[in-house]
C-alpha cells in the first residue's frame, strides 16, 4: 500500500475497463468531471474509454457499425487528458440520443422491440470489453442509465453485467439532495455579465429590459445570475404563490377528462413587474433596470394566453363548457 500523500492506495475491483458516456445539453465544467472520473480509475490501473457524442454511435452498433475507435470511442490515457480540467467544449462530445425512449412502463422491459436500442447499447460495450459504465447527464440521461440496468435485470441468468453510476449534470442546480451541479456557478457568471451588460444599454436609453434565463423547475439559476448582475427583479416558479397564483379548468385532449390547472394570475404579476419600476423612478430616482423571468414561468401561462400557438402532445386544452 502506497504512503505518499500525492497519490491515494489503490482500490481492489473486478473491473477492469470503464466506458464515461456524456450525453444531452452541454454544461461548464464538462472536461473537469471527464477527467477528474477518468483520472480516478487510471490511478487504479483500470482502462477507460471515452464514448464518443452520447449514445449515437452506441445506437448503431450492429453487423455493420462495429465501434470504431476515434469515431465511436476513444482511449483515455493520462497523456489524452493532460491540461483538460479547465478547457473548454465537451472532449468526448455529447448528444441527445436516447436509447430509452421506448420504455416507459416496466411491463415494457419484456418487450424485445421496445428494448432493443437498450440492447444495441448493451451489445456496444460488451464488445468494448466494458465492465462498468460512467454516465453523465441531465434527467433523461438519469432516466436512460435506470432503464439500461433494469433492462439488464431482465437478461439470462449468467450475462454479463455492466453496472451504471450516474453523475447528475445541469445547469439549473435542480437536482435534490446535492447541493450544487458542476456548471451551475459558470453559468450564473456568464448570465450575470449579459445582465450587466444590459443594466448599461438600460441606463444609456431609460429603458427597461426583460431576460429570460433557463431554470425550468426551479430558480437557482435566475436568482443567482439575478443577483450576481444587479436586477431590478427576479421572478421564477418558485414566486408564483398567493396572490400571483390560480387556477383554471382544462380538459385533457386524448382522455377527454375535466381537470384543475395551476396557473400564474398575469395581471397580479404585471403589476408586481410595474410596481418595481415605479417605485425605482419614483423613489430612487431610476427610470432603467433589468427584469429576470425564468423559463418554468411559461408552463403557469394561462391558456388564453397561449391559444394561438399549436398544441404539443402533452398540453391541455380549456373546457369550453
Amino acid at each position: 500500500m502506497s504512503t505518499t500523500l500525492s497519490r491515494p492506495p489503490q482500490t481492489e475491483s473486478n473491473i477492469r475497463k470503464v466506458a464515461i458516456l456524456f450525453s444531452g445539453g452541454p454544461a461548464p465544467a464538462a472536461n473537469a468531471v471527464i477527467s477528474t472520473a477518468a483520472v480516478s480509475f487510471l490511478r487504479n490501473n483500470i482502462e477507460v474509454v471515452g464514448i464518443m457524442n452520447g449514445y449515437s454511435g452506441l445506437s448503431e452498433f450492429g453487423p455493420d457499425h462495429s465501434m470504431a475507435e476515434g469515431r465511436d470511442y476513444i482511449n483515455i490515457t493520462h497523456n489524452v487528458l493532460k491540461r483538460t480540467r479547465s478547457s473548454q467544449g465537451i472532449m468526448i462530445g455529447t448528444a441527445r440520443t436516447n436509447p430509452g425512449k421506448n420504455v416507459s412502463h416496466l411491463d415494457h422491459l419484456k418487450d424485445p422491440e421496445r428494448t432493443k436500442p437498450l440492447k444495441t447499447v448493451y451489445d456496444a460495450l460488451c464488445s468494448l470489453g466494458v465492465d462498468a459504465l460512467i454516465s453523465i447527464g441531465g434527467d433523461d440521461t438519469l432516466k436512460t442509465a435506470n432503464k439500461f440496468m433494469l433492462f439488464q435485470d431482465e437478461l439470462p441468468e449468467g450475462s454479463h453485467r455492466i453496472p451504471v453510476v450516474h453523475l447528475p449534470k445541469t445547469i439549473d442546480n435542480d437536482y435534490m439532495g446535492i447541493d450544487f451541479t458542476f456548471g451551475y456557478f459558470t453559468a450564473v457568471e456568464v448570465l450575470a455579465g449579459e445582465i450587466r451588460n444590459l443594466l448599461a444599454d438600460a441606463e444609456a436609453a431609460r429603458s427597461y429590459f426583460v431576460a429570460e434565463t433557463m431554470g425550468r423547475s426551479a430558480g437557482w439559476l435566475s436568482y443567482g445570475a439575478a443577483i450576481a448582475g444587479e436586477a431590478s427583479l427576479v421572478i421564477s416558479v418558485e414566486d408564483i404563490t398567493g396572490k400571483y397564483e390560480t387556477s383554471e379548468e382544462t380538459t385533457d385532449p386524448e382522455t377527454g377528462k375535466r381537470q384543475i390547472r395551476r396557473v400564474m394570475d398575469l395581471d397580479e404579476v404585471v403589476k408586481r413587474i410595474v410596481a418595481t419600476m415605479r417605485v425605482r423612478e419614483e423613489a430612487e430616482g431610476k427610470l432603467f433596470g433589468v427584469i429576470v423571468l425564468a423559463e418554468g414561468l411559461a408552463e403557469y401561462l394561462p391558456f388564453e394566453h397561449i391559444a394561438a400557438f399549436p398544441a404539443t402532445s402533452t398540453a391541455t386544452s380549456p373546457s369550453r363548457s
